[in-house]
C-alpha cells in the first residue's frame, strides 16, 4: 500500500441483551458485558491513538450504545457521529456503498455495525477469510478491525490490506 492509503476502522457492536424488554431487534440494548467491552475497546483505542476522522454507525440501540461509549473514551463529540439507517443489518454491498460516498479528504473512517455484513465486508475487501489469523470468529461482539485501502471510491474485492484485529477478550 502507498503512504496515501486510507484507514478503515471497523467495530462490531458490543454484546446485546437478548432478554431485555426491547420491543424489537432494533431496540435491543447492550448487556453488562457489552457495556464493559465497549468502554474497554474505546480506552484501548485511546491508548493506541486510533482516532477516526469520520464515524458512521448503525442507529440500532446496541450500535448507538457501543459507539457512544467508544467516543466518550476517545473524548470525541457525539454530535460528529453520522447515524446512517442504511447500516442497520447492512450487507456487504450496502456497506461498500456507504464507504464509497466518503469524501476524498477523509483519511480514516470508523464504521460501526452488525454481522454478518461486517465480516462479509472484511472478507470482500481482503479477498480472503482471515480466520486463520483471527481465530474461530472473525469479528465477535465489540471486535475492532483495521484495514488500509487505496481510496474510498476503490472499494473492490482485494483492495485492502489487513493491519490488525483486536478482540475484547484480548484486552483483559
Amino acid at each position: 500500500m502507498v503512504d496515501t492509503a486510507k484507514t478503515l476502522y471497523i467495530l462490531r457492536h458490543a454484546k446485546s441483551a437478548w432478554d431485555s424488554d426491547a420491543q424489537d431487534d432494533f431496540s435491543r440494548p447492550l448487556n453488562t458485558r457489552g457495556r464493559r467491552d465497549a468502554l474497554a475497546m474505546g480506552k484501548w483505542m485511546m491508548r493506541e491513538n486510533f482516532f477516526p476522522d469520520q464515524i458512521v454507525s448503525s442507529p440500532a440501540l446496541r450500535a448507538w450504545q457501543t459507539v457512544t461509549s467508544v467516543c466518550h473514551a476517545l473524548q470525541i463529540d457525539l454530535a460528529t457521529i453520522d447515524f446512517d439507517k442504511h447500516l442497520y443489518l447492512a450487507g456487504m454491498t450496502e456497506l461498500c456503498n456507504v464507504l464509497s460516498n466518503t469524501e476524498k479528504g477523509v483519511n480514516s473512517v470508523l464504521l460501526v455495525g452488525h454481522n454478518p455484513g461486517l465480516e462479509q465486508l472484511i472478507q470482500h475487501l481482503l479477498n480472503s477469510d482471515p480466520r486463520d489469523i483471527a481465530g474461530d470468529k472473525l469479528l465477535p461482539t465489540a471486535a475492532f478491525c483495521i484495514l488500509k485501502i487505496g481510496n474510498w471510491d476503490d472499494i473492490e474485492s482485494g483492495s485492502a490490506e489487513l493491519v490488525m484485529i483486536m478482540k475484547p477478550k484480548l484486552l483483559n
